[in-house]
């Protein structure tokens, strides 16, 4: 076991945490890799639990394999009133129910 990456034949697996805004907005975050750290381009939009792939970051051999990056979206904690406060606000500027989807 590693601790910070999967196995899977080849290929390896890592969960990456993103915060919400780079989520939503995009981003380029390090991340890193057997080899050393890269440059992982977070498409806008991303969801938790999407994967993107980087292409022969995995294991070595012929052919390498590739690194799997599961996103994890991460909220910051809400500790001071500012924060709260910015909660708040996200609530009443967003028509969002993340559980439209359970009929409930």
């Amino acid at each position: 076991p590693h601790r910070l990456y999967g196995v899977e034949g080849r290929h390896l697996n890592l969960k990456l945490p993103v915060a919400p805004w780079e989520a939503a907005l995009g981003a380029t975050v390090r991340v890193p890799t057997p080899t050393g750290k890269v440059e992982l381009k977070i498409p806008p939009g991303s969801k938790s639990g999407q994967r993107l792939r980087l292409r022969g970051r995995g294991l070595p051999g012929r052919p390498a394999g590739d690194l799997y990056v599961r996103l994890e979206i991460v909220a910051p904690p809400a500790r001071t009133e500012k924060t709260q406060a910015l909660y708040r606000q996200m609530a009443d500027a967003f028509d969002f129910d993340p559980r439209a989807g359970l009929g409930v």
